[in-house]
């Protein structure tokens, strides 16, 4: 009821599911990883809205027998990359290893008081490890004299953007449908007798058409594409807007993502200190294994 995707589909705790959390108007409030663990199930919110989505989640629950914790005493430590696994093997048990080595992406385990999921938000393969707060300084260091390298927001906010994947508060918020921000794939429609919140909204949507769409931007000629920054469409004039924009390190080039009229062609011109300069606009999806994935 509260998800917009089914949490059925967990049907094993060796699995994670991607889901947004809708308003009754349709909107997002949040996007989240949802697991089952132990008697019941564990969110992964978004730092930036977690009180908000709290008291959204406390105010829902008040009509269910359900208990909804904070685990305040949790910590979590991301590990990214195409060697994750392999970095995190040199460091635990041996058995361990074998089955952290097993586990297939999108999936998740519990061993001992670590939650060992193989999920992150990067594009690229990875580990999401929770585990005790006090825990995690050690975790930290073992890490770190194993060869990961830390990295902040910034490199993870690159690595979002070149795979394509939505940032919230810029491709998504309360007063945007996930059917106009490339999300209708969290949505679980069947059973048809399904509710959940925001339901009646997004089926409408869904049926009278969206009016805009997300779409990539990629410009090859100098400069920087930033959020906000005008997208006008070659063919027809109209525009749309960047919701993101940043230098690609692996392309060489700068790409965005932008919320365009779904009339808009694949050429474009985006306005920069008063002057236009091209684009191409194609699929929200740049980089994947380290390749492009447009010619």
């Amino acid at each position: 009821y509260l998800l917009a995707n089914d949490t059925n589909k967990l049907a094993a705790s060796r699995q994670a599911l991607y889901s947004v959390m809708l308003n009754e108007e349709g909107g997002v409030i949040d996007d989240l990883m949802a697991y089952i663990i132990d008697d019941g199930f564990r969110l992964v919110l978004n730092s930036a809205t977690r009180a908000r989505d709290l008291e959204w989640m406390r105010a829902k629950a008040s009509a269910f027998d359900v208990l909804i914790e904070e685990r305040a005493d949790l910590a979590m430590i991301a590990i990214q990359g195409p060697e994750a696994v392999t970095k995190v093997q040199t460091i635990v048990a041996e058995e361990t290893g074998l089955l952290l080595g097993q586990l297939p992406r999108f999936s998740a385990m519990v061993i001992g008081d670590h939650h060992y999921a193989r999920t992150g938000y990067t594009g690229e393969d990875g580990l999401e490890i929770m585990l005790p707060a006090q825990d995690a300084q050690t975790l930290w260091w073992q890490l770190h004299d194993a060869g990961v390298s830390p990295a902040g927001l910034g490199a993870r906010d690159t690595l979002r953007l070149e795979a394509g994947l939505n940032l919230y508060g810029h491709e998504m918020d309360e007063h945007t449908s996930p059917l106009e921000a490339n999300l209708a794939w969290t949505i679980a429609w069947q059973p048809e007798d399904r509710d959940f919140i925001g339901r009646r909204a997004v089926t409408a949507v869904r049926k009278q058409g969206v009016a805009s769409k997300l779409v990539g931007v990629l410009m090859t000629e100098r400069g920087v594409l930033r959020a906000q920054q005008k997208i006008y469409c070659a063919e027809t004039e109209v525009s749309g807007v960047l919701t993101s924009g940043s230098f690609s390190p692996t392309l060489g080039y700068s790409i965005g993502l932008a919320r365009m009229p779904v009339i808009a062609g694949d050429a474009g011109e985006v306005e920069i200190r008063g002057k236009r300069k091209p684009v191409r606009l194609l699929a929200p999806r740049f980089v994947r294994n380290g390749k492009a994935l447009f010619d």
